[in-house]
C-alpha cells in the first residue's frame, strides 16, 4: 500500500563512499556477468535468425485468436530459448501464480500426488495447493494429495531424504528454483539436474516441474537443459525485459505444454486459441532485451550485499557468490528498518517516487507485505525493487535493476535509511 511521502532527506558522504568501494571492489564480478550476457543474448539471437523473425510477426489477430503467425512464431523461439520441445507464451496468464497453477492442474489428476522437493512453496502457491483454507478449488479439493520435503537447518534440499522420497504414486516433483519469501539458497541449474536425476531414478513417470520465476538467463542453461519436464514463469520478471505489459509461460514437453494451455483455455481450444491484442512487438522486443536486463539485476544484486554484508547485516546470498536468481536478501532485524529501506527505494523509482510503502494486506499472502517499487508494468519488480513480509526476523527481499547504477543511487537513501546493524 502507497500513501503520499515525506520529504526526502539529503544523502551525505558516508553512503556515496560504501557505494563508490564496492563498485570498485566487485569490477571482476561485473565483467564475468557481461560475458554471461553475451552468451544468453547469442541464444535468443540464434533463435530469432532460426525461425527468419520479421516485422510480420509483429501484428495480432483479434477474437479467438485463431492462426495468429507471431504468437506461434514467439512460442518456437521461446522453446528453443529455453531449450524445450515447446512453449506457450501468452497474455492471459495473469502471473507466474497463474501460470504455475494451470500447469499443477494440467498435469494432476484426482488420486495423484504432488511433492515438494524444496520446502514450502511461495506463498501465493499455498491456496493453489490447498495449504490454506479458500474453498475456490485447490488442488487438495480436488483430491490431489500433497507432501514436501523439508529443507535441512542449513536451508539447502535434503539430497539424503530425496533418494527414498519419491513413490510409484507421486506424480509431479516441484521444484521451486528461486527462494522465495525463504532464507535459503535458491537453486543452481546443476542443483536442478542433480534433483531430476534422483527423481527419474526411483520412478521415470514422475514429471519434475520447476517454478522458474527470477531464475530466466541466470546461467546459460534453462531447467529443460537438463532433464525438466515442464517449467513456468512470469513475463513481467526476467524474460519480458522490463517492457512486456503482462503475461506468463510454460516450456517443457510438448505433451505438457499442450495439458497446461487447455486450463487456460479450454480442452480442445489449448494452445490454439487467444488473441495477443497487438503485444506480439512488445513480447518479441522483451524476449530479446531479457538477457541485459537480467545482467543489470545480478550486478545490483551483488552491489546490495556487498554493502550491507560491510555495514553487518546477514545477507544472502553472500557479496562474492555466484547469483542463481535476481533477488538478493537482507536481514534488517526489524519492521522499522524494512519500512525504512523501502521507502528509500520508493524515493528513489522512475514511477512513484511520492509515494510511501506501508505495510498492507496483498491477496495470496499470509502476512502483511511492505512494497516499494516504483515500476512501468505494475507489479513487475524488474525495474529496482524492495519487498517482504512484516514477520520476524523482517528479512527484505530486493530484486531487478535495469541498471545498476540505479541500485547505487536508491542504496544510498537506504544506507541513511537503516544504518548499520
Amino acid at each position: 500500500m502507497l500513501t503520499s511521502i515525506p520529504q526526502i532527506k539529503q544523502i551525505n558522504m558516508n553512503s556515496f563512499k560504501h557505494l563508490q568501494t564496492a563498485a570498485h571492489d566487485l569490477v571482476p564480478i561485473f565483467s564475468e556477468i557481461d560475458i554471461s550476457v553475451k552468451q544468453n543474448l547469442r541464444r535468443v539471437i540464434d533463435a530469432f535468425r532460426h525461425y527468419r523473425v520479421g516485422v510480420h510477426h509483429f501484428g495480432g489477430v483479434t477474437g479467438y485468436g485463431h492462426n495468429d503467425l507471431g504468437r506461434e512464431t514467439l512460442d518456437k523461439v521461446f522453446a528453443k530459448v529455453m531449450g524445450a520441445e515447446a512453449a506457450a507464451v501468452r497474455v492471459q496468464f495473469v502471473s507466474g501464480t497463474h501460470a504455475i497453477a494451470c500447469a499443477l492442474f494440467g498435469t494432476l489428476r484426482p488420486g495423484d500426488e504432488m511433492l515438494s522437493i524444496t520446502g514450502s512453496p511461495y506463498d501465493t502457491l499455498e491456496q493453489v495447493i490447498g495449504l490454506r483454507p479458500g474453498g475456490q478449488g485447490s488442488l487438495k479439493e480436488f483430491g490431489i494429495s500433497y507432501r514436501e520435503l523439508p529443507l535441512t537447518e542449513t536451508g539447502m534440499v535434503d539430497w539424503e531424504s530425496l533418494e527414498s522420497a519419491i513413490t510409484k504414486k507421486t506424480c509431479l516433483a516441484f521444484i521451486q528454483r528461486s527462494c522465495g519469501y525463504s532464507w535459503r539458497a535458491s537453486l543452481s541449474i546443476a542443483e536442478i539436474e542433480k534433483i531430476v536425476k534422483l527423481v527419474k531414478q526411483q520412478n521415470p513417470q514422475t514429471v519434475c516441474f520447476v517454478d522458474n520465476c527470477y531464475g530466466e538467463f541466470i546461467e546459460e542453461r534453462e531447467p529443460p537443459a537438463v532433464g525438466v519436464d515442464l517449467m513456468a514463469g512470469s513475463l513481467i520478471k526476467n524474460p519480458g525485459g522490463t517492457i512486456v505489459p503482462a503475461g506468463g509461460y510454460v516450456a517443457g514437453r510438448a505433451d505438457l505444454v499442450e495439458a497446461t494451455a487447455c486450463r487456460l483455455t479450454a480442452p480442445g481450444i489449448g494452445s490454439s486459441g487467444g488473441a495477443t491484442f497487438d503485444q506480439n512487438r512488445l513480447l518479441f522486443q522483451g524476449l530479446f532485451l531479457a538477457p541485459q536486463m537480467v545482467g543489470e539485476a545480478m550486478k545490483g544484486n551483488h552491489l546490495t550485499a556487498y554493502v550491507f554484508d560491510k555495514l553487518g547485516y546477514p545477507v544472502n546470498p553472500l557479496p562474492m557468490e555466484k547469483r542463481r536468481d535476481v533477488i538478493q536478501a537482507i536481514q534488517l532485524g526489524s519492521p522499522e528498518k524494512l519500512i525504512g529501506f523501502c521507502r528509500a527505494v520508493q524515493q528513489y523509482s522512475p514511477v512513484g517516487s511520492y509515494l510511501d510503502p506501508i505495510p498492507a494486506p496483498m491477496p495470496g499472502y499470509e502476512s502483511h507485505l511492505v512494497m516499494a517499487g516504483g515500476t512501468f508494468i505494475d507489479g513487475s519488480t524488474s525495474e529496482f525493487s524492495a519487498d517482504g513480509p512484516l514477520r520476524e526476523p523482517y528479512v527484505l527481499f530486493c530484486q531487478g535493476g535495469t541498471h545498476w547504477t540505479h541500485v547505487a543511487i536508491a542504496l544510498e537513501a537506504a544506507i541513511e535509511a537503516v544504518g548499520t546493524f
